[in-house]
C-alpha cells in the first residue's frame, strides 16, 4: 500500500471520535483495501451550495463526525468574521432520522458553543422546512441542518442556510469551504459539550413553540374551505420525518379522512420498505397506492425523508390513479394559487430553468409575474427575496420539477408538508366541485397546451468523456441547430455568455443570471430543448419540453399519444446531433 496513503489514514484514526468508523477504517488497513482508502482519503467532500452530502464511512471523502466537526468549526469561524452578533443569534440546528444524523447534531451544537456561538436545537427530528422556518422565527444567525434528504440509506449531509433562511449562495459556499480548508488536527477544534453549554448559555432547545408559529403561518395559506370534510386521503412520509407535521397540517386545515401507510409512518434511516426512499422513483409509492384502492380514496400524497419534496397521485374516474410528475404538480399548484390569490400588488411566482415553461405561460396569461432561476432551490428563494425587495412584489410560489414547491413566503426553501396541504385543499375544492385532480390538470391542458417533459442523461466517462461533453457544447454554441425533431430552433439562451441570440447570431436579449455553462434551444410551437453538462457525475444532461395543442373535443390521452410520439422523434433528433457534435 502506498505509504503516504497509509500515514493519512492513520492520522484520521488517531483523532477520529467514532468508534464505528474508527473500526471501519482498521479494518480496511488491516485487509489492505488500498481501493477504498483511496476513494475515502483522496479528495474531501466538496462543500457548495447545498452544504456536503457523502456516504457515510471514515475519511475526508465520506460522510462522519469528523468531517461534521471541521465543517463546523469553519462555519463557526465564517460567521464570527461576517456576522458581527452571531454569538447574540446563535444558529438553529435540525436533524432527520437517518443514521449519525442525531450525532452529528450533538457534534455540531458542541463545536458552536465552543465557539460562543449559541446552538438552537431541535428537541427531537425536525423536517428539513421546520429547520429553514426556524433561523428566521428565532432571527439566527445561520441554521443547519443534518440531511441526505431522499438520497439511499448509506448517505447523510450537512445543508447550511444564511440568516434569510435560504441555502446559501455565494459568496458564503466559498467563504465556509476555505474557512473549512483552514481548519488544523481534530484536537485543535474548540468544543463544549451539552451540559456545559447550558450553563454558559449557549446551548437552547427548539420545539413547541416554533411548531406553533409554522402551523399559524401554513394556515394562513389557505385559499378555499370547500369539500374537506369529504375528501379521502392517503399519506406516507417514506420511513421520514414528515409524519407526525404532516398529519397535523391535515388535522389544522380540516381533513378528516386520512389514512397513512403504517409500515412507513416511524422514522428509520434504513428505509425498509422501499430500494431508494425518493418518491419519484418507480415503486416508492406502491403500498400508498394500495392502500388508496383499498380504501377508495381521492388522492394519494407522499413526502421524501426529509419531508422538503412532495409526491402525488389522483383516482381517475375508472377508479386507477394517476401519479403525477414534478412539473404536473407545480403547474396544477400554481394554477390554483393564481385564480384564488386575492391579494393586491404585482404577484410572483418563480420556476426553474429546466421546469416546465407551462407555468410561465399560465402566469403571463394571469397577469402575475414570472421569472426563472437556475436549478436549484436556493436561486428560488433568494431571487424571490431580490424581487420583493426592489418592487415590493408578492411571492406566491416557487417550484422546480424535483419535487419541489414552497408555498408563499413561510419557508424560504421547498416545503413538502405546507404543500401536501394546499395540494390536498385544492383537491377538496374540486371534489366539491364533482371534479379531481387529473381533471384540474387536464382542463390546463386544454387552455394552454398539453406540455409534456423528458430527461435525457448521456454518460460520458473519464478524461475523453470530459473531452466530448466540452466539444458538445462547443459545437452547440458556434453551429446552433436550425432544427430539432423537424421544429425551427428560434431563439438560443447561453446562460454562460448572458445572451439570448436567434439562429442567425442577431441578439436578442440579454438573462440576468449567474453564469451557468446551460444552452436552451426555443423551438417554434413552445416547444424547448436544454442541455446542461453535471456538475458532480460524468454526464451531460438533455432536458426536453414540448408543447401540443388539444383539439376541441378530443380525449386528453390521445392528444398525450400524439405528443409522446413528437416528443419522441424531437429526442431521438437532438440526441443523434450531439453524437455528431461528441465526435
Amino acid at each position: 500500500m502506498d505509504q503516504s496513503l497509509r500515514t493519512a489514514a492513520e492520522q484520521w484514526l488517531a483523532e477520529d471520535p467514532d468508534p464505528s468508523t474508527r473500526a471501519e477504517l482498521q479494518q480496511l488497513l488491516d485487509r489492505g483495501d488500498e481501493a477504498t482508502l483511496r476513494d475515502a482519503f483522496g479528495a474531501r467532500l466538496e462543500f457548495g451550495t447545498a452544504g456536503l452530502r457523502g456516504v457515510i464511512g471514515p475519511g475526508p471523502n465520506r460522510f462522519n463526525r469528523s468531517v461534521v466537526i471541521r465543517t463546523t468549526a469553519g462555519l463557526a469561524a465564517y460567521l464570527l468574521d461576517h456576522v458581527p452578533d452571531a454569538k447574540q443569534r446563535g444558529v438553529v440546528v435540525g436533524y432527520d432520522g437517518r443514521r449519525l444524523s442525531r450525532e452529528s447534531a450533538r457534534d455540531t451544537a458542541a463545536v458552536l458553543a465552543g465557539h460562543g456561538i449559541p446552538a438552537r436545537v431541535f428537541r427531537e427530528y425536525a423536517p428539513t422546512p421546520l429547520t429553514a422556518f426556524a433561523v428566521t422565527h428565532v432571527g439566527a444567525a445561520a441554521g443547519v441542518m443534518i440531511t441526505a434528504s431522499h438520497n439511499p440509506p448509506e448517505y447523510n449531509g450537512y445543508k447550511v442556510y444564511w440568516s434569510n433562511g435560504a441555502q446559501i449562495i455565494p459568496p458564503h459556499d466559498e467563504g465556509i469551504s476555505a474557512a473549512i480548508d483552514g481548519i488544523g488536527p481534530l484536537a485543535s477544534v474548540r468544543r463544549m459539550e451539552e451540559e456545559e453549554a447550558r450553563r454558559a448559555g449557549l446551548y437552547h432547545d427548539l420545539g413547541d413553540e416554533v411548531v406553533e408559529a409554522y402551523f399559524a403561518a401554513i394556515r394562513a395559506l389557505s385559499r378555499s374551505d370547500a369539500g374537506r370534510a369529504d375528501l379521502s386521503i392517503v399519506y406516507t412520509p417514506l420511513h421520514g420525518v414528515g409524519g407526525a407535521l404532516a398529519l397535523r397540517a391535515f388535522r389544522a386545515y380540516g381533513f378528516a379522512k386520512v389514512h397513512v401507510v403504517e409500515e412507513q409512518m416511524e422514522p428509520d434511516g434504513r428505509f425498509p420498505t422501499v430500494r431508494f426512499p425518493n418518491p419519484e422513483e418507480p415503486g416508492a409509492l406502491d403500498l400508498a397506492l394500495a392502500l388508496a384502492r383499498k380504501t377508495g380514496a381521492d388522492l394519494v400524497l407522499a413526502n421524501d425523508p426529509d419531508a422538503d419534496r412532495l409526491a402525488a397521485a389522483g383516482r381517475r374516474p375508472d377508479g386507477s390513479f394517476r401519479q403525477l410528475t414534478g412539473n404536473q404538480i407545480g403547474t396544477v399548484l400554481a394554477a390554483y394559487l393564481m385564480e384564488r390569490d386575492r391579494g393586491g400588488g404585482e404577484r410572483l411566482v418563480i420556476s426553474t430553468i429546466v421546469s416546465t415553461p407551462m407555468v410561465g405561460e399560465m402566469a403571463k396569461a394571469m397577469g402575475v409575474g414570472y421569472d426563472e432561476v437556475l436549478t436549484g432551490f436556493k436561486w428560488i428563494a433568494n431571487r424571490a427575496m431580490e424581487l420583493e425587495a426592489k418592487k415590493g412584489a408578492r411571492f406566491l410560489f416557487g417550484f422546480e420539477e424535483a419535487l419541489g414547491y414552497s408555498v408563499g413566503a413561510v419557508c424560504r426553501d421547498k416545503d413538502g408538508i405546507s404543500a401536501a396541504a394546499i395540494f390536498a385543499e385544492l383537491a377538496a375544492d374540486a371534489k366539491s366541485r364533482g371534479r379531481n385532480v387529473v381533471d384540474e390538470l387536464e382542463d390546463l391542458y386544454r387552455r394552454f397546451g398539453l406540455y409534456l417533459s423528458r430527461q435525457h442523461a448521456a454518460t460520458m466517462k473519464g478524461a475523453e468523456g470530459q473531452q466530448q461533453i466540452a466539444r458538445i457544447m462547443e459545437r452547440f454554441r458556434r453551429e446552433p441547430p436550425r432544427s430539432i425533431g423537424g421544429l425551427r430552433v428560434l431563439r438560443i439562451r447561453d446562460y454562460q455568455t448572458g445572451t439570448v441570440t436567434g439562429v442567425d447570431g442577431s441578439a436578442a436579449g440579454r438573462l440576468d443570471l449567474p453564469a451557468s455553462n446551460v444552452l436552451a434551444f426555443e423551438l417554434e410551437g413552445g416547444t424547448r430543448v436544454i442541455a446542461r453538462p453535471s456538475g458532480t457525475e460524468p454526464k451531460i444532461k438533455y432536458y426536453f419540453d414540448l408543447r401540443e395543442e388539444v383539439r376541441a373535443g378530443e380525449a386528453i390521452d390521445e392528444a398525450e399519444r400524439r405528443a409522446t410520439a413528437r416528443l419522441d422523434a424531437l429526442e431521438a433528433d437532438f440526441v443523434q446531433q450531439a453524437e455528431a457534435a461528441a465526435g
